[in-house]
């Protein structure tokens, strides 16, 4: 396995004095990219009363702003990361296609693989972290990095987050 210590103890650096969304993502951002990796980096909460998910972060805000919002649909990817709380996973533009109605989009901006991570806390999904990358980048030896390194840190970046 990588050492990933010094992208750890960065990220533990700079979240101990994140105020806000933006600075708690920016931290969770850099050590995705110190470790694992994403061309395109983005957080979305989840609110189910309302049955919408909103982005709360992007690496890239012109063409994913943060705020954009987009309704909860009852497919295959709701039932992977809502109700098993399974990573939803990706490596082809055709298997995004599937589920995103952005795939073109996605596409133009090189990116043809995604992993969705569901942030859950106090077993309440409260959010997810989206990782896209060129085609079939997130092997199942990154997916296991990304468990391994960024599932604990994600919690933690979301409850700066909320806290403001």
């Amino acid at each position: 396995m990588t050492d990933h210590s010094d992208a750890i103890a960065a990220f533990d650096a700079t979240i101990a004095l994140a105020k806000g969304a933006d600075a708690a993502f920016a931290a969770l951002q850099a050590l995705t990219e110190a470790t694992v990796g994403a061309k395109l980096f983005t957080y979305m909460t989840v609110d189910m009363p309302a049955e919408l998910a909103r982005r709360a972060y992007s690496s890239d805000p012109q063409n994913y702003p943060a705020s954009g919002t987009k309704p909860i649909h009852y497919d295959a990817w709701f039932d992977i990361v809502h109700k098993q709380r399974r990573y939803f996973i990706a490596n082809t533009i055709a298997d995004i296609a599937k589920v995103f109605p952005d795939y073109a989009l996605i596409d133009s901006l090189g990116c043809q693989s995604v992993v969705n991570m569901p942030v859950v806390i106090g077993d309440e999904l409260i959010g997810t972290v989206n990782m896209l990358d060129v085609d079939g980048y997130y092997t199942p030896e990154r997916v296991q990095m990304i468990h391994d390194v960024l599932a604990v840190p994600a919690k933690l970046a979301a409850l700066v987050a909320a806290r403001g």
